[in-house]
């Protein structure tokens, strides 16, 4: 009896399952389903600078900034790891395109400018120069277009909210 009990059940459960009345979930990405938050409206306005993306001096500057040679107490790397592959739990990859494109420029900077509450993302500026934070976001960009200096499709770019 407890054998037939069973195959009842799994009959019925595979009978769900082929007529899609057990409950599935969306394909939709952990991404899409956390919004951005409001960007305070200090940052309203702030792009990168003109050519920034493919400015090799510039990217030179952002590869010393990222790597802690610019200040030691800011070292992207330590997370983010020196190829773009994280270092630590929560770190963004920036090796993958999915990553990073979403954001706009104007979002990216105020990430690094202020932060990220409870991670371990802390904010940087003031202990680098704004010149310096889109400097590491040029070199940045670079990992998720293989190693080249690239524009972003700024046609992918979520539009920034402001508070």
């Amino acid at each position: 009896m407890k054998k037939m009990t069973g195959v009842i059940a799994l009959a019925i459960a595979a009978a769900f399952l082929a007529s899609g009345l057990m409950v599935s979930t969306p394909d939709v990405s952990a991404a899409k389903l956390k919004s951005q938050v409001k960007i305070p409206a200090k940052y309203k306005g702030k792009h990168m600078p003109e050519g920034g993306w493919t400015n090799e001096k510039m990217i030179a500057r952002g590869k010393l900034v990222y790597t802690g040679k610019v200040n030691k107490k800011v070292k992207c790397s330590k997370c983010h790891g020196t190829k773009g592959k994280p270092k630590a739990k929560g770190a963004r990859d920036f090796r993958k395109a999915s990553n990073v494109e979403k954001f706009s420029d104007t979002y990216w900077f105020f990430r690094i400018a202020d932060g990220v509450p409870k991670t371990l993302m802390k904010g940087w500026l003031g202990k680098i120069t704004e010149d310096d934070i889109w400097a590491v976001m040029a070199y940045e960009n670079m990992f998720s277009h293989g190693g080249k200096p690239a524009v972003p499709d700024k046609s992918k770019w979520e539009a920034p909210q402001f508070k």
